[in-house]
């Protein structure tokens, strides 16, 4: 009869297999973000999302001086015994561990060596002198200078708040701890499932990635009874740059970017305040500006002379594969593209009538306008196919834009470029308010196509807008519920407001166009039509219009992923 320790199964240490030279190894700071949160490693191993926060900027700070390499890390069999080692920022991989780490600091005296790892902040006063994720990427650390013949039994946590260093053993325990974890990580990112988010924790609010991430808002969508917190995102400091003067030109000096018109400077803007470039006409931009700009992930947007968006410039790309697999598994299915198209018009025709709610100049806005609209909202319900779906569509956009002209002010209406409006028309357009849409739609499209982009999107691929060669689907299919909110709301503005002009138009051949000038006074109404900020109506917290695009973006990409049913659409009250 066996006894209870012979029964027991014994666990046999085997080394890890040695990587396929196509495997990528494992980076210590990955290990490090997976004991903190499996998701926050998923996002960024995985997907390739990457945000700053405040605690990140500072934490580079921190590490400017150890990351500037200094020193010499002899290799263990050429090391003299009393030879003193101090050596930053040394980087070491071992494919038979299939790891992977920049270390700060090795020090050591002949083959004893131990590394020392720069946190920002102060130390915490726990028990172990350190929370688990950092002992554990110092104890990956001290895992490949072992296997580079290294003796190295400990490390040490360097806290530049506190300016006080901690020493971590790498005791049974925590070795073991390190080794589960790469595990785990290992498992995670080959299963590609996103692990849930976190529940309601204290990690979230401070973490680099919470607007991408969205755990408050993924839990809210999926039924738990929370109120999302605010997104924990800094104040905005960035704006896109226009330049639409013939023949001008963008180069880079230093940190700005500077405008030339005909070789006279005329404007300059420092890169750190410019979120993306955005180019109207027959614009030179130098190779130095353009690849400084692909650097810091700034994107330049091509239109020609009158707004039509050509395309974009951006760098390498967004690296998540996986969420472009899953806007292609959805576009090959008919059911789900029809789903989400009947959501984006429903949206749209709601958005319309808010806007109309909301801006009507004379009296009520009429009882049968409001009832027509509710009908076309249900309507979309029922629909059985997008043929169905566009006629209903094109139906409730007859009634909007029918009494749209009464959203104008009746002293706009008057004079030779008066702003009467009586009917969509486009391509070209005939008056000035339909240039104004047109022009807003162009600009709309552009935002949208730049936001999908930075998020991971094929903007050319789409649900509702068949594709078509150089037409962004994706980008237009998600503009429909914004066309009111963003593009006529800035319209309406623009011209009760006075903020164009009869003269901020011209006419040729039958077209209404508006001048530079012209142009120029409308950016700046839609830009600050962007810069406004809602009230989001299931979230309860403020934001940017230009922030709720992206966070739209991010719904529906977590919609595709598989962790939310439905995607939400933003229709304010």
């Amino acid at each position: 009869m066996a006894t209870r320790s012979e029964a027991r199964q014994l666990e046999l240490g085997l080394p890890f297999p040695e990587l396929a030279r196509d495997m990528p190894l494992l980076p210590a700071r990955m290990v490090n973000e997976f004991c903190y949160c499996a998701r926050l490693a998923y996002l960024e191993w995985v997907q390739g999302e990457w945000d700053d926060s405040t605690d990140t900027v500072e934490g580079r700070w921190v590490h400017r001086r150890v990351d500037k390499p200094g020193g010499k890390l002899p290799t263990a069999e050429a090391s003299e015994p009393e030879e003193r080692i101090h050596a930053r920022s040394i980087t070491l991989s071992s494919n038979r561990l299939g790891l992977i780490a920049r270390m700060d600091l090795v020090e050591g005296e002949g083959s004893q060596v131990t590394p020392v790892d720069y946190k920002r902040g102060k130390r915490p006063h726990i028990a172990r002198g350190a929370y688990d994720p950092e002992r554990v990427q110092l104890c990956v650390q001290g895992m490949i200078l072992a296997e580079h013949g290294y003796r190295c039994t400990e490390g040490v946590l360097y806290f530049a708040g506190s300016r006080e260093r901690v020493r971590v053993e790498f005791d049974d325990e925590l070795r073991a701890l390190t080794r589960q974890t790469i595990d785990g990580l290992r498992f995670v990112a080959a299963g590609g499932q996103i692990p849930p988010p976190l529940d309601d924790s204290p990690k979230c609010p401070r973490c680099s990635l919470v607007g991408i991430c969205l755990p408050d808002e993924t839990a809210f969508f999926r039924g738990a009874d929370i109120a999302p917190r605010p997104l924990g995102i800094g104040v905005e400091t960035a704006a896109p740059v226009y330049v639409q003067a013939y023949h001008a030109k963008v180069s880079k000096s230093g940190e700005r970017l500077e405008v030339f018109i005909d070789d006279k400077p005329v404007q300059s803007v420092r890169l750190i305040e410019v979120s993306q470039l955005a180019l109207f006409g027959n614009i030179y931009v130098t190779t130095p500006a353009q690849q400084e700009l692909m650097r810091r992930g700034i994107p330049i947007s091509w239109h020609s002379y009158g707004g039509w968006f050509i395309g974009h410039s951006i760098g390498t790309g967004h690296k998540n594969v996986e969420l472009r697999r899953g806007q292609y598994r959805a576009a090959d299915d008919s059911s789900a593209c029809l789903r989400l198209a009947k959501g984006l018009v429903a949206a749209k025709i709601r958005n319309s009538r808010t806007l109309l709610r909301r801006n009507w100049k004379a009296g009520e806005v009429p009882v049968t306008l409001m009832s027509d609209l509710d009908g076309d909202i249900r309507h979309v319900a029922r629909v059985a196919d997008m043929q169905g779906l566009l006629g209903v569509e094109g139906t409730a956009a007859s009634r909007y834009f029918g009494a749209f002209g009464n959203l104008i002010k009746e002293s706009a209406k008057t004079g030779e470029f008066s702003f009467d409006f009586t009917r969509r028309n486009r391509r070209p357009p005939t008056d000035p308010v339909n240039a104004l849409l047109s022009y807003a739609y162009a600009l709309l499209v552009r935002t949208w196509h730049v936001t999908l982009s930075a998020v991971g999107f094929d903007p050319y691929l789409g649900f509702y807008h068949q594709p078509r060669y150089g037409r962004p689907a994706l980008a237009l299919d998600l503009m429909e519920p914004f066309r009111p909110l963003l593009s006529d709301s800035a319209v309406i503005q623009a011209i009760n407001n006075g903020e164009v002009h009869a003269s901020d138009f011209i006419s040729a051949a039958g077209s209404i166009n508006l001048t530079p000038d012209g142009r120029k006074r409308f950016i700046a109404t839609f830009e600050r039509r962007l810069q406004q900020e809602v009230t989001h109506p299931q979230f309860g917290y403020r934001l940017s219009y230009r922030r709720l695009l992206e966070l739209q973006a991010r719904l529906l990409a977590r919609h595709l992923l598989g962790e939310l049913q439905d995607y939400p659409q933003f229709t304010p009250r």
